[in-house]
């Protein structure tokens, strides 16, 4: 079976049967857009599906491929994901790079209006890039240098809350 034909029974199968495992509702929120996505109230192009996680491609994205991971939990901001919940995503973002058979690529995570998120459900891009034009575009990398000095204090401020 070739992968063009693995994937459309992928998207087939997630028509036609629910994606919810018994137990998920109370993790989720009825009114959030990926909520009713995992329960199966809203359609997607699901990829895969694991207990804890949900991925599935984006229809507004930034090259072909450009795929979308949530959690089954619903929160706005990572930090507030319990960690289970958090390890099964980078493994499924790793299968789904080597799936599209992808060199260059984002993966990236937004909290918060001001970091560019619009779902407030935490959700995680995996964005190939296939060259400088398509994908994660950014005309720069904004960067200072402090001085070292000002490093140790950060360090200590962020060590001492771990």
């Amino acid at each position: 079976m070739t992968a063009v034909s693995r994937l459309a029974l992928s998207i087939l199968s997630s028509i036609l049967r629910p994606s919810q495992p018994a137990g998920m509702a109370s993790h989720l929120d009825d009114n959030c857009l990926f909520c009713k996505i995992i329960k199966g109230e809203l359609p997607s192009l699901k990829i895969l599906e694991t207990d804890l996680s949900y991925a599935f491609l984006d229809i507004g994205p930034a090259s072909e491929g450009h795929a979308l991971i949530i959690p089954k939990y619903h929160a706005n901001r990572m930090d507030e994901v319990p960690d289970e919940y958090l390890a099964d995503i980078l493994p499924i973002a790793k299968r789904l790079a080597k799936a599209m058979d992808i060199v260059d690529y984002n993966i990236l995570q937004n909290n918060g209006k001001i970091a560019f998120q619009h779902v407030f459900h935490v959700h995680f891009h995996v964005i190939p890039k296939p060259n400088a034009k398509e994908g994660l575009v950014l005309t720069e990398w904004p960067r200072v240098e402090p001085s070292k000095e000002v490093l140790a204090k950060v360090l200590e401020r962020i060590v001492s809350r771990l």
